[in-house]
């Protein structure tokens, strides 16, 4: 198991949330992400993503303008559904 820092800062919807699953991508099951934003938006939307995609939020934090979200990422990567971003 690794645990792994993606740095979104400055990113607005629904960026944070892409890279996010981008990075996920290249994880194992098991494996942790602590991802920094400073767009408030990540603390429903980055579990609403998890929820859908068999990922278990660990910890939400907030202060400093800075929320983070840890999560750990699921087993099932046939469950993953893309972001479209053509809606």
């Amino acid at each position: 198991m690794t645990r792994e820092v993606l740095n979104a800062r400055r990113l607005l919807c629904p960026l944070p949330v892409i890279r996010t699953q981008d990075k996920v991508k290249k994880m194992q099951p098991g494996d942790q992400l602590e991802v920094i934003c400073t767009d408030p938006g990540v603390m429903q939307d980055i579990p609403t993503w998890c929820r859908i995609n068999g990922h278990k939020v660990l910890e939400l934090l907030s202060g400093d303008h800075e929320y983070t979200v840890i999560l750990e990422v699921g087993d099932d990567k046939l469950n993953k559904l893309p972001i479209d971003l053509t809606m």
